[in-house]
């Protein structure tokens, strides 16, 4: 009790809130087990070990990145000069690990838009690429530089519902276009096939990790950024907490009812993904939101889920795991409500601030397009975009990394194994036992 009679108080809450930034950062990086498991349920299972493969490089290649480029390049457009972790001290790790877990959603979401026919090489170009220069810019003129504004109203986006979701969302959906549909997506009279995942049980456990995780995202970042003038905003928390839960039911309500009223079925899937979009819908604007408007964006985040990827599928662009319509358009739907359902008092003038949204949403999504297409363009003029036609038959997992993740369903064909030797069948064609 002597020891901290005898801290400064100052020291003391300093010492609270960098210990909460960790263990919300924390948080944040375990939502990348819920997108390896959303994605690797939500392919086939002869791609499940490239999914989680680049679920895994994702982590270990964008976060060195990000400290040794991207939030440099975040600190330069933002006005601060280049600012990159290693220049200063020890002091500054904790605010980049904080970061880079933001910056490393965005550029997962990407993984699940391109499966079952990017190149490992090319996306991990790409993720390289994002965390060093694609995503900071985006931070760089939001959070960092807040350049964006318009008759006194500045853009708002608390957590990332744009800046982090919507970037990915969009940024996938353009890589998507760029590779175009994987085989068999698409009959030559332009109809669409139905190419299901192969278990519906990790795409659910991996939402709801998410769905956990999200409460780092959003009420985490709430409670460290709620003491302003030496006092706890609990007004402020408590409806983060509360926006943020009601939004996910709403979210996979709101799909579920319209996947029901378009085909008499509530599809699993479709709830799954909508409670994710409630989240999305949410994540700009949980400190600013009334009750009702966490029901609204919910609902409506989730209920534009089936109408977007339906929509999608229409123009010819194979995004298989949804990326835009979780997070790209709900993203920007939940941006732009920000004026229609803040609390009293928040907002001056809601033309002002619908105009100082949209231009935030606009500028976000033209630099995001551009700039995902002329990586893409570039690898895919240089014939290293997309696998060749057999490997994408075969299967990534063996034709990019050699293993099976079912081996043991793997038929009569010789099965590679994780060591990179293979496993030879003891009888022949007739059944007969090899004598050797």
């Amino acid at each position: 009790m002597d020891v901290l009679l005898q801290i400064d108080t100052a020291t003391l809450a300093e010492s609270i809130n960098n210990t909460w930034i960790l263990v919300v950062s924390f948080l944040i990086f375990f939502m990348h087990a819920g997108f390896a498991m959303l994605e690797a349920g939500q392919v086939r299972s002869k791609n499940v070990a490239n999914q989680l493969t680049k679920n895994l490089l994702t982590w270990s290649v964008g976060v060195t990145v990000f400290f040794l480029i991207g939030a440099g390049i975040s600190s330069l457009v933002g006005g601060g000069g280049f600012a990159a972790p290693w220049m200063g001290g020890p002091e500054g790790y904790v605010g980049w690990l904080y970061g880079a877990v933001f910056a490393m959603t965005a550029a997962t979401i990407v993984s699940g838009a391109v499966a079952g026919r990017a190149k490992l090489r090319a996306y991990v170009t790409y993720t390289f690429l994002l965390a060093a220069v694609i995503y900071p810019v985006v931070t760089g003129i939001t959070w960092a530089g807040a350049y964006i504004e318009f008759g006194g109203a500045a853009f708002h986006d608390f957590a990332g519902g744009m800046i982090v979701h919507g970037m990915g969302g969009i940024a996938g959906l353009t890589a998507a276009w760029v590779l175009g549909p994987r085989m068999g997506r698409y009959d030559e009279d332009g109809s669409v096939n139905v190419i299901p995942g192969h278990s519906m049980t990790f795409a659910v456990l991996g939402t709801l990790i998410l769905a956990f995780g999200w409460y780092g995202f959003n009420v985490g970042t709430a409670a460290i950024w709620s003491v302003g003038d030496g006092v706890f905003e609990l007004a402020t928390l408590g409806r983060v907490a509360m926006g943020t839960t009601i939004a996910m039911g709403s979210g996979a309500m709101g799909a579920g009812l319209v996947a029901w009223l378009k085909t008499s079925k509530v599809d699993t899937l479709y709830v799954a993904n909508g409670l994710l979009a409630g989240l999305v819908g949410i994540t700009a604007i949980p400190d600013t939101t009334v009750w009702w408007g966490a029901f609204l964006v919910g609902g409506l985040a989730g209920a534009q889920l089936p109408l977007v990827f339906e929509l999608t599928e229409k123009i010819g662009i194979d995004d298989v795991c949804a990326v835009f319509p979780v997070h790209g358009s709900a993203g920007i739907l939940g941006t732009l409500a920000f004026p229609f359902v803040a609390a009293p008092g928040v907002v001056e003038s809601v033309g002002s601030a619908f105009v100082a949204q949209l231009i935030g949403v606009v500028a976000i999504a033209a630099w995001t397009v551009v700039a995902t297409a002329l990586v893409w363009f570039v690898l895919k003029a240089a014939g290293q975009a997309r696998v060749t036609p057999e490997h994408e038959q075969e299967g990534l997992d063996l034709s990019e990394h050699g293993v099976e993740t079912y081996p043991e369903f793997g038929g009569d064909r010789d099965t590679v194994v994780a060591d990179g030797g293979v496993s030879y069948s003891m009888a022949d064609e007739s059944g007969v036992m090899d004598d050797d």
